[in-house]
């Protein structure tokens, strides 16, 4: 049994983590079904089998829209459970009750309630060990199922056909935007990845689609019509319109199937405003399905949505904004949004980066924007090296007197502060992992910290 919250992280740690290394041959090549987290659940009484879940799949904007839908069931009455991942600060956040991170008591009792069913599994010739995202989405289904809570939104971990919480029947699918990522596990092309994603598509159940590229609309398209399973698309069916901006939030009108709302969503970008029309459809889909999700449960639940890491603003005098942006389509939106929400003189981009990501890619949008840049890392082991940044950023014929290089995201974030003006943006992005870093330095949050498995150069 795990004594300690700290045990409980061991064991976990003691897993198979795929987030946090880059093997020769990724999980979803590796793997054909995914009989063995259902072996695991079905030792445990399968609790992943219950009315009410949200499935929320998609590149971009899953965990924002995800949150949103949390946020409206709660304020609809109903008792929730967030699964998500990964995690800014604490493995806690992954598993929320009521849009609130379990107590590390409870994390550890539900480390310790899934532990035998996993030897059970791991001793099974038909099976086999859990990897750690398994296992942690086992925790959450065993949370949910032990709270019988009303309404579960589980947000994908990774693509959709393949991915650990795709073994529920949900009351409604969700598919948000889909872009090139993960190309060496999911695709090479958008319509390679948006089929993959299209897998959490359930026979008859219906499925709101985020807006996406043609290529994606018609994989996932294809994939409804073999479940026979309704679309509800973004753009089409639900409207939304972006009535004013600024760096407090914006106002919106969304035009659902059912009713118009018009409200103040807290969360910047151009981009939300989308996911908050999707978070709408999958709010009426739910409500098609008998659950009584008003009027004013929409209002509320998107005028109180939280999800930090995204656009959000730290601080002022300079503006100091940190956003999770991984690929070169989120980077792009992110930029093209900056002018609207936060004005400013000069801009620092602060930028850390995960390997397996196309870095490249992001380093040529955020180069021709940047007045100064410094590269930097997260103590995640899948990060780029700075200096390797700085070369990507220099191959831009970025100046070099306009590159700074700081091995931790915290003293980057204090120097572009230091150099800056009052009427100058800073913008930490790249990844969610050095975005949480300077969360950290900023708000005073304590890390929660792995020394494993920080990479070697930081150890």
């Amino acid at each position: 049994m795990a004594a300690t919250y700290d045990d409980a992280v061991a064991r976990l740690l003691s897993l198979v983590d795929h987030e946090r290394t880059v093997p020769a041959q990724p999980r979803q090549k590796r793997i054909y079904d995914l009989r063995n987290v259902e072996r695991l659940l079905a030792r445990m009484g399968d609790p992943h089998r219950r009315r009410g879940t949200v499935h929320v799949a998609g590149t971009k904007g899953k965990g924002s829209t995800a949150a949103m839908v949390e946020s409206i069931a709660r304020a609809a009455g109903y008792s929730t459970g967030f699964y998500s991942s990964p995690h800014l600060h604490s493995f806690c956040e992954r598993i929320r009750r009521d849009g609130t991170p379990v107590s590390r008591e409870r994390f550890t009792q539900l480390t310790d309630a899934v532990w035998p069913h996993h030897r059970a599994n791991a001793a099974d010739p038909d099976a086999g060990p859990a990897t750690l995202f398994e296992y942690l989405t086992a925790m959450g289904f065993q949370c949910f199922a032990e709270d019988a809570v009303d309404v579960s939104v589980i947000e994908v971990g990774l693509g959709g056909r393949l991915d650990a919480t795709n073994v529920v029947t949900p009351e409604v699918s969700v598919i948000t935007p889909v872009s090139l990522d993960h190309m060496a596990i999911l695709g090479d092309t958008i319509g390679e990845i948006a089929a993959d994603k299209a897998g959490i598509i359930k026979p008859g159940v219906p499925v709101v689609v985020g807006p996406q590229f043609p290529e994606a609309v018609a994989a996932i398209d294809r994939a409804a019509a073999e479940q026979s399973a309704t679309v509800i698309s973004v753009g089409d069916a639900i409207t939304w319109e972006v009535q004013q901006a600024s760096a407090e939030g914006q106002r919106l009108e969304i035009r659902g199937r059912r009713d118009t709302y018009r409200l103040r969503l807290p969360l910047l970008g151009d981009f939300q405003g989308a996911n908050a029309a999707t978070a709408v459809g999958a709010a009426e889909a739910l409500a098609d399905a008998g659950y009584v999700i008003d009027h004013p449960a929409i209002i509320g639940g998107l005028e109180t949505v939280q999800w930090p890491g995204r656009m959000e603003i730290l601080s002022r005098e300079p503006t100091l904004v940190v956003d999770g942006a991984h690929n070169d389509h989120s980077v792009a939106t992110l930029l093209a949004t900056l002018e609207t929400y936060v004005p400013h003189r000069t801009l620092t981009v602060v930028a850390g980066f995960s390997r397996d990501k196309r870095v490249d890619a992001m380093v040529e949008l955020l180069a021709q924007r940047a007045d100064r840049v410094i590269a930097t890392r997260s103590r995640h082991p899948r990060s780029m090296r700075p200096a390797e940044i700085a070369e990507q950023f220099a191959s831009q014929r970025m100046p070099a007197d306009r590159i700074g290089i700081t091995a931790y995201t915290a003293d980057a974030v204090a120097e572009a502060v230091a150099t800056a003006d009052v009427d100058d943006l800073i913008l930490v992005t790249g990844s969610l992992f050095v975005v949480a870093e300077a969360r950290e330095a900023v708000l005073g949050i304590e890390p929660e910290t792995y020394p494993d498995l920080l990479p070697p150069d930081l150890r």
